[in-house]
């Protein structure tokens, strides 16, 4: 059976980006169709990216509250599990920034974490029984692993069996596309972390220590700033490292420590050769 999804998964840092950017390459040098969606995506196939869910009530008293926009939330509004979807970041530029605020507290990674499992869990099977007719490759990067363990363990402290069971309902959603997962390892959390904030921009730094710090695991082992955040980050490799364990797909580890892109790209190389995308005609 042909793959149709390769999920790039590892640690901020880690140099996920420029995997599936070289995996993409690669598939394309030999002849496979293949599209990459990085985190981020406002048209993500299998995630929710600035999508805010409304109750039935929720969104009637938005459509009041907003009246003079009540065509364009409607439009771009979809109907879900006794509510309403709202991509929220593709709505034009005239909103106000009070819908903006309203919204993000709706986003569906702001929902608490049973409701957060059960739409992104029903994403993900949709976007399987959509993706095993297509001749298409997926390749995602970060969304399979780091989103469950980022909302759940990060922002709601929740246990491993909790994390471990949302991953594995979502591997089982996909095993139908002979999925393959490439983690992106590091030996040095510290300097690969430390290094992304270099490359990046404060913002980025700010707010992700402060979500990692600030609530969920974070909080509940009193950690803070950049050295408490390197610690939930160690403990958030242990955690994905136990997943990886019990996930049955195809898998590999592929340490990117010496950040070297043409040896990266030989070892990606050899794992998609070693575990064929496109199985021959034999």
């Amino acid at each position: 059976m042909d793959t149709k999804l390769i999920l790039i998964e590892g640690l901020p840092g880690s140099g996920k980006s420029t995997t599936a950017r070289l995996v993409h390459d690669i598939l394309n040098q030999n002849g496979i169709e293949a599209q990459v969606y990085f985190e981020g995506n406002l048209d993500h196939p299998a995630d929710y990216e600035s999508v805010a869910f409304f109750t039935n009530d929720e969104w009637q008293f938005l459509l009041e509250e907003f009246s003079a926009f009540r065509d364009q939330l409607s439009e771009k509004s979809i109907s879900q599990d006794n509510g309403f979807l709202l991509p929220y970041k593709k709505l034009g530029p005239d909103m106000p920034d009070i819908f903006y605020e309203k919204a993000f507290k709706h986003d569906i990674y702001e929902l608490q974490l049973e409701k957060n499992i059960q739409l992104i869990t029903q994403k993900w099977a949709t976007f399987a029984r959509q993706a095993e007719n297509s001749n298409k490759v997926h390749i995602f990067e970060c969304c399979f692993i780091q989103n469950p363990v980022t909302v759940g363990m990060i922002k709601y402290g929740a246990p491993q069996t909790k994390l471990l069971d949302y991953i594995l309902a979502l591997e089982n959603s996909v095993k139908k596309l002979n999925p393959m997962l490439i983690y992106i390892n590091q030996d040095n959390i510290e300097y690969s972390f430390k290094r992304a904030i270099k490359e990046r921009p404060k913002s980025w730094s700010e707010g992700f220590i402060h979500y990692y710090t600030r609530q969920g695991y974070g909080k509940q082992n009193h950690l803070s700033g950049e050295e408490g955040t390197i610690k939930i980050l160690k403990a958030r490799r242990q955690a994905e490292e136990e997943i990886l364990k019990k996930l049955t797909i195809r898998k590999t580890i592929i340490n990117n420590t010496a950040y070297d892109e043409h040896s990266h790209k030989i070892a990606l190389e050899n794992f998609l050769i070693n575990n064929p995308v496109r199985k021959g005609n034999d």
